[in-house]
């Protein structure tokens, strides 16, 4: 395997993140991890995946492709994603992916306006900048707030993003499912062995889909060439942060750019992990 003396998948890769989450076969681990990340704030009982590419009203228009996109059964969507490197404009990028659930709950003709819930839910390989929020506060809960009273403005939009650098729990100190969850997305990948504080049934599966050695060798090639993609991803980053110039920022992008396009990768994949425009990527 291409992940050498690693057991278990990688979830911040594409591979691994669709894997666990984005399957019918495993969508029983999205429903414990939604529930968990609301704690009993919104109630998932089943959910049914949605086509996760989106269009514009028209062909001119851009497009955006979600990681998961689902509905639970009273017809709320959720946008789950794992973004793996900070980019600019994330937030913009964010806002507007939301506006798709939003738009595609318009029928045809007459309409009284009324929405059901959306949920976007990032999962950020990255943290805000220092000043905007505390070294310990990894998980935030954005929706539509009066300024005046502070009260919740509109409910049926809300944005989560964990900032999972921040988490730095140990196991003996896992006390909540949703403490439980964020020490498996951090550390799955550098785990030999399931850890005795999880012991739920939903982790002797998810442990069981994430072994390396359970795949077959379509899911084994396919899971390397997602790994390559995030290492040469993980390079740009960190040989971003240490020559810490915008212009070494850039061509870093530019060049994993070219490597993602020679390897058949599609254009709105390359411009969502760069954040390069669709026109820089076409003139590559």
């Amino acid at each position: 395997m291409s992940e050498g003396s690693e057991r278990y998948i990688n979830p911040y890769t594409d591979f691994g993140f669709k894997k666990l989450f984005g399957t019918e076969m495993n969508k029983d681990l999205l429903i414990s991890f939604l529930n968990a990340l609301f704690n009993g704030h919104e109630v998932v009982r089943n959910v049914t995946y949605l086509n996760g590419e989106h269009f514009g009203d028209s062909y001119r228009d851009r497009k955006a492709i979600f990681d998961v996109y689902c509905e639970n059964e009273q017809g709320e969507k959720f946008i789950v994603e794992m973004q793996k490197a900070e980019q600019d404009y994330f937030k913009d990028r964010s806002v507007y992916y939301a506006t798709f659930p939003i738009r595609e709950q318009a029928p045809r003709g007459d309409w009284d306006f009324q929405l059901k819930a959306v949920y976007t839910v990032g999962i950020l390989n990255f943290v805000f900048p220092d000043d905007e929020y505390s070294p310990d506060c990894y998980h935030h809960e954005v929706k539509l707030m009066d300024t005046e009273d502070k009260h919740v403005f509109y409910d049926k939009l809300t944005f989560v993003y964990l900032e999972m650098p921040k988490f730095n729990k140990t196991e003996d100190e896992l006390e909540t499912m949703f403490d439980k969850w964020l020490f498996v997305l951090r550390n799955l990948s550098r785990l030999m062995d399931r850890p005795a504080a999880l012991q739920e049934r939903i982790f002797t599966k998810l442990f069981e889909q994430a072994e390396i050695a359970r795949f077959t060798p379509q899911d084994a090639r396919e899971y390397e060439e997602s790994v390559k993609i995030y290492r040469d991803l993980t390079n740009v980053v960190n040989t971003a942060e240490r020559k810490g110039r915008a212009e070494g920022r850039a061509e870093e992008k530019f060049d994993t750019a070219r490597r993602m396009k020679s390897d058949g990768m599609p254009a709105e994949l390359i411009e969502k992990y760069t954040g390069l425009s669709a026109e820089d990527i076409e003139k590559l």
